[in-house]
């Protein structure tokens, strides 16, 4: 495969996935940081488009993008591209042939397909548009089951399915260079998995999540609210040492009653640590613990290069903290002290989301990101809601819709200074707590009817 110098900025063209539109911007720019380049969309780029052409990439760089994403489909070198086929035609033809011709040799194989989005050929249509690129000056042979190089032309007939027109509204022609990950959502899916509970986390989000956090080989990553491990998998994928903590001694150990339909109890090898032996990543796998999160037992140091979580809303599962409601709590004593289970109680989401901040702030290295779920009520939703930190900057905030009126926003934030006296141990508040007060009691009316 020709990689040299002169191929290193060429233009690319991203087919991305048509679901979870909100999350697509923020993983690519994510991975892109990785790689240590920026986001550079050619002009009139549209962020809800399935298409997007970058400038400024290498080869190497999309092939990068592609071996991680889970939201784009399949990156292309950008040949040509035009509203019309005359406009690609023209396009094409001042492509330089020098760009071309390794990939037009003689001796070589190739295929050409053709890509449709929002609009269905008929097989004799696509062999005519294909007939009708005779103008490329292909030198090899066609074929069709294992050529060396794969070309694509790409229709974009609009997003509207009751509203498809005639002739497409933009063209793309390209030089295959990979596929993304689309294949992970699947493997990994919650249906098939060893272990799992009533807010296990779905596959794509999970790996949205960790591409987010900018996770990467040999990190090490915390759920402090790890539940069935669902975000623990999807890092370990990448290549992450994990570890998590949760407050429910039954989750953590694999005990008490299923989730699974026709299940009533937990089997005996049901835990977190075998839903990794289940893809192949025990050996990422450090541990979990039972542990308080409005308590953190961690010793104060940057500690994880990534802290990813979906903190309970107290719908499905409840909020709770160690504590009593009474002024004064009797300790344990004697024989009883290191056997001694605290009662718990209510764990107010302003709470949560206030000590996971300053948990973050503290432990996070330098330069690292938090990623974590915050529940909202779409109508009187604003941006001034978004928990801050005066020790983490917001790099995004893509919304999920769960109803025509609530959802939950994923919230990415990167530590950019070390937390100062004055905001030590607990001492930053989040007044935003009404907020979420509010969305929680409305879900829980409509959860009852």
């Amino acid at each position: 495969m020709a990689t040299t110098n002169s191929r290193s900025c060429l233009q690319y063209l991203l087919h991305l996935a048509h679901d979870n539109l909100d999350f697509r911007l923020p993983e690519i720019k994510a991975l892109l940081a990785l790689r240590g380049k920026k986001f550079q969309p050619i002009e009139n780029f549209k962020e809800k488009s399935p298409f997007w052409c970058l400038d400024g990439l290498s080869e190497e760089d999309v092939r990068g993008i592609m071996a991680r994403s889970v939201c784009a489909k399949s990156a292309f070198e950008l040949w040509g591209h035009g509203q019309t086929h005359s406009e690609l035609r023209t396009s094409l033809l001042n492509y330089p042939l020098e760009h071309m011709s390794p990939f037009m040799e003689k001796h070589s194989t190739y295929r050409i397909n053709v890509y449709t989005f929002n609009k269905t050929l008929e097989f004799t249509d696509r062999i005519k548009k294909i007939d009708a690129l005779d103008y490329l000056p292909f030198e090899g042979t066609v074929s069709l089951k294992s050529p060396q190089h794969v070309f694509c032309l790409l229709e974009d007939y609009g997003t509207d399915p009751n509203d498809i027109p005639d002739h497409p509204y933009y063209i793309y022609f390209g030089r295959w260079i990979g596929d993304g990950q689309r294949e992970l959502i699947r493997s990994h899916s919650v249906k098939n998995r060893h272990f799992i509970g009533n807010t296990s986390m779905d596959a794509g989000l999970s790996f949205i999540m960790a591409n987010h956090a900018k996770v990467k080989e040999n990190d090490v990553v915390f759920d402090p609210f790890v539940g069935t491990g669902s975000l623990l998998v999807a890092c370990s994928q990448f290549g992450a040492y994990v570890c998590g903590s949760d407050i429910d001694y039954n989750t953590i150990h694999g005990k008490g009653r299923s989730s699974r339909k026709n299940q009533k109890w937990r089997g005996p090898d049901e835990n977190i640590r075998a839903n990794l032996r289940q893809y192949g990543t025990e050996n990422m796998y450090l541990d979990v613990m039972v542990s308080d999160a409005s308590k953190p037992v961690w010793r104060e140091a940057a500690l994880f290069d990534a802290i990813i979580t979906d903190p309970p809303y107290g719908i499905r599962e409840s909020t709770r903290r160690t504590g009593s409601h009474k002024d004064t709590a009797k300790p344990a004593d004697g024989f009883y002290m290191e056997s001694h289970v605290p009662v718990s109680q209510a764990y107010h989401l302003s709470d949560i989301f206030t000590d996971l901040l300053n948990f973050s702030a503290h432990r996070l290295v330098m330069g690292e990101r938090l990623v974590y779920w915050l529940p909202v009520y779409r109508p009187d939703y604003s941006e001034e809601m978004v928990p801050l930190h005066p020790c983490l900057r917001l790099i995004s905030n893509s919304e999920q819709t769960l109803s025509s009126h609530t959802s939950r926003r994923l919230i990415t934030m990167e530590k950019i200074k070390e937390p100062e006296a004055q905001f030590s141990g607990h001492g930053y508040r989040w007044h935003g707590g009404n907020i979420v007060r509010q969305y929680l009691h409305k879900c829980l009316i409509e959860s009852n009817g």
